[in-house]
């Protein structure tokens, strides 16, 4: 009778069933969709795990009256604590991207900047409606909800997870799944956005081949663009700080030992551990709400109001400059790289099988990366101590 009392049968709930459920749809997707599967196959086990009745893997620890540590809590638990918690693991994953990235398009064509600031433009339409249906009653999110939220609409799953944990933990598992899901369904939700707002004659336009940008501009940039940064927004600091030092170490050339650990098992170590912590806080508690409902359905008004955005900014160029660009590398500022970016040019060839649009809609694509890092500095900035 004490083995029966003691087993997950005998406890599990409805709630915990359905989380079970979800994070077998995560890995489905994951594995036979193939929806960024590096993110999606370890937040949909840890939610898994985080969800077994009894088993103990996302316990807290019990403290005595003094505060000393009586007994231990669950492995997810110290995982989120001690990387996501402290903000850590996105850190490093950032480094990792930056090592990752090529930033020669954008200095090539640094107009392309004003594309990836644009698409940021989801992100603070998003914080307004968040906070509007708040106080219509509709939903109950906070001001620091609301900037969690809004965040999605950059499409960079690390630094959404890292404003998350800042500002608002609870949501931490509803923000880092609708912004890895949407990051995954680019090329589902992008292109009948771009096809909209576009004519086949703007899809058409091809654009002139970019420029050799020099090593000592590749060197340059990073840490122009952290010093300027980190003086007029410390709070953006870490996020960028750690994409320049990796972009640094790419571009200095005389470290490859550690830009290859970077790039690849260290990235990749961070990222397992990162999964299965934001799938430590989708317990049924915490997720089964109508607010993780109105987190998903504003995410992804975010990320499409992103997708316009830098589509008509693109446009407005155009209308104000000799040298054209093609609309549709204004949707890769979302920042949801490389993928925006291969979305940009798949629709563009589509249009005209000589236009190669890639190595341009990068440009934009990268600014989206230190757009979306600036907007969660100036969200931290402004509501973090609200």
């Amino acid at each position: 009778m004490s083995l029966w009392a003691n087993s997950g049968l005998a406890q599990i709930e409805q709630g915990q069933v359905i989380m079970m459920a979800v994070g077998l749809g995560l890995l489905f997707l994951a594995i036979n969709k193939g929806f960024e599967p590096l993110l999606l196959v370890p937040i949909g086990f840890g939610t898994i795990l985080a969800n077994i009745p009894g088993a103990g893997f996302d316990a807290v620890p019990v403290y005595d009256q003094l505060g000393n540590m009586q007994s231990p809590g669950g492995l997810l638990y110290y995982i989120y604590h001690v990387g996501i918690e402290t903000g850590l693991f996105p850190l490093v994953i950032f480094m990792g991207v930056g090592a990752m990235t090529d930033f020669g398009p954008l200095l090539a064509n640094p107009k392309t900047l004003l594309l990836g600031a644009a698409a940021q433009v989801g992100i603070f339409s998003t914080v307004l409606g968040a906070v509007t249906l708040s106080y219509f009653g509709i939903l109950d999110f906070s001001i620091q909800d609301a900037a969690s939220i809004g965040i999605i609409g950059g499409a960079d799953g690390p630094t959404a997870i890292f404003v998350t944990s800042k500002l608002s933990p609870d949501l931490l598992g509803a923000v880092a799944v609708a912004a890895y899901s949407y990051m995954a369904l680019v090329p589902i939700i992008q292109p009948p956005i771009m096809r909209a707002l576009t004519t086949p004659q703007e899809r058409a336009i091809e654009m002139v081949q970019l420029r050799v940008v020099s090593k000592s501009e590749r060197i340059i940039f990073p840490l122009t663009l952290l010093v300027l940064v980190a003086m007029l927004l410390p709070d953006a600091a870490p996020l960028l700080g750690m994409f320049c030092f990796g972009n640094l170490m790419r571009e200095c050339g005389v470290v490859n030992r550690l830009t290859d650990t970077t790039q690849n098992a260290l990235i990749n170590i961070v990222t397992i551990f990162l999964g299965l912590g934001v799938g430590s806080k989708m317990s049924a508690e915490k997720f089964l709400n109508v607010e993780t409902m109105g987190i998903l359905a504003l995410g992804a008004i975010a990320f499409c109001i992103g997708t316009a955005s830098g589509v008509l900014m693109a446009k407005l160029m155009n209308s104000l400059s000799r040298q054209k660009v093609n609309p549709l590398i204004g949707a890769a500022g979302v920042s949801a790289v490389p993928m925006a970016a291969r979305v940009a040019n798949k629709v563009g060839l589509e249009a005209n099988p000589h236009n190669f649009l890639l190595m341009h809609a990068m440009g934009p694509n990268v600014a989206g990366v230190i757009g979306s890092a600036v907007a969660a500095g100036v969200m931290i900035t402004l509501v973090g101590n609200m």
